[in-house]
């Protein structure tokens, strides 16, 4: 995915203001052992990018005016606290020979044709919707696919249940290795077949 930025030779907070008032977005460009580089954006452009999944996961084509494009990855953005406004943003370069760090989303389907749901009724929960993977560049997914067709009702599907695409490994940072990404609960199954043990104990059989 392309975007056009411009380098930006005038820094510090007085010239974003003014950035932001002429409708462009002060961002910066960083890693890969190069000196960072300040550059501005559209602002509607930008704006309408950020709205998209694939910006978020994917690697990035920077078209810099003047230059050769460079390949990035969006680290992170800063947003007005009450206006639709991106305030700043920030990208890193890639290295294709180098591991990245970052996160990917689930997208979860097959989720109506799951016993959880035909023969259970259950309500399926999506307890994660991104995960953050290590790989190459050139093998980072835009997505991961969560096949949820054969989850049961009141069990729970997790990472190890996925196949993960190859040359991309899961990151724990010391927690879970293999976290639950969704559950279907059966509502009141387990709760209304103990009442009603509890009511038929009770009863008294007519004389």
């Amino acid at each position: 995915m392309k975007f056009n930025a411009t380098a930006r030779s005038v820094q510090g907070s007085s010239a974003s203001r003014r950035l932001r008032r002429a409708g462009r977005v002060p961002a910066i460009v960083y890693g890969a052992g190069s000196q960072p580089l300040n550059i501005e954006l559209d602002h509607n452009e930008i704006y309408h990018a950020l709205r998209k999944e694939e910006f978020h996961s994917s690697i990035l084509d920077m078209q810099v005016e003047g230059g050769k494009g460079e390949q990035v990855l969006l680290r992170a953005v800063q947003w007005h606290a009450y206006k639709q406004q991106v305030l700043h943003v920030d990208f890193q370069r890639v290295d294709s020979s180098k591991v990245l760090h970052t996160k990917v989303p689930l997208h979860f389907i097959n989720a109506e044709v799951s016993p959880a749901v035909k023969l259970s009724s259950a309500i399926i929960t999506h307890v994660l919707n991104e995960i953050e993977v290590a790989c190459l560049p050139g093998d980072l997914p835009q997505f991961i696919e969560v096949d949820l067709s054969k989850l049961t009702g009141g069990a729970s599907l997790h990472l190890s249940d996925v196949q993960l695409p190859t040359g991309v490994t899961y990151l724990t940072h010391g927690g879970d290795a293999n976290p639950v990404l969704a559950s279907a609960l059966v509502k009141g199954g387990a709760a209304d077949a103990g009442d009603e043990e509890a009511e038929g104990g009770d009863a008294t059989p007519a004389a």
